[in-house]
């Protein structure tokens, strides 16, 4: 046996063992994959209005969230996001302060608000309609966001160890709810806030 020959057959377990690794770690094309929305890439936008003259444009600064994806067949399932209510910001300190409060979140009490749907409904297109409920103030009531799937492929940054890249989700998604729905009526009937809440959603998710 020559020195070619041996080396050939020596590598053969080594390369066997890579494929095998290989094959264990890749994702099966068309499987339901879970992905983690990137919480450096998530805004939670919010817009109200004020007297009638203008919109308060407002976002939420910290906020986390997880969903279900079969870029195959393009179902959306197990959607869930969950945000910081004291993470509040408008770019106004003393509002800020009474968005924080009991009038508005109550964030002393109720921490977080979250968002959860069991699936989205693919209207074509790339576009989707989620029917899920959103518990705020300790209720629970039904809220629709209208989305859009951008984009998905592996990621221009980062990379692990062997430099793999994530892979990737786009998401934009828009919608609305009624603030008196979960007990939130400070300056309703007055008309100086309010009652419809505008929701911004962009964000990317890394599959995992």
């Amino acid at each position: 046996m020559n020195d070619s020959t041996r080396s050939i057959r020596l590598s053969r377990p080594l390369l066997l063992a890579v494929l095998l690794g290989l094959a264990v770690s890749a994702p099966l094309q068309g499987a339901p994959e879970r992905y983690e929305i990137d919480p450096d890439h998530l805004s939670v936008g919010f817009m109200v209005d004020h007297i009638g003259y203008a919109r308060v444009l407002g976002m939420f600064r910290k906020a986390e969230g997880s969903f279900t994806f079969d870029e195959k067949s393009g179902e959306m399932t197990d959607l869930r996001v969950v945000i910081d209510t004291a993470s509040v910001f408008s770019n106004h300190q003393r509002r800020d302060d009474h968005l924080r409060s009991a009038d508005f979140l109550n964030s002393a009490e109720f921490p977080k608000m979250t968002f959860t749907a069991a699936k989205a409904t693919a209207l074509g297109n790339r576009q989707y309609r989620i029917d899920g409920e959103l518990e705020l103030l300790g209720r629970k009531g039904p809220v629709t966001l209208e989305a859009t799937w951008n984009k998905s492929g592996e990621y221009p940054f980062g990379g692990g160890l062997l430099g793999r890249k994530p892979y990737v989700m786009g998401v934009s998604a828009r919608g609305s709810f009624k603030r008196s729905a979960y007990g939130m009526t400070y300056s309703v009937d007055n008309g100086w806030v309010g009652d419809e809440v505008e929701l911004i959603i962009e964000l990317e998710a890394k599959r995992q």
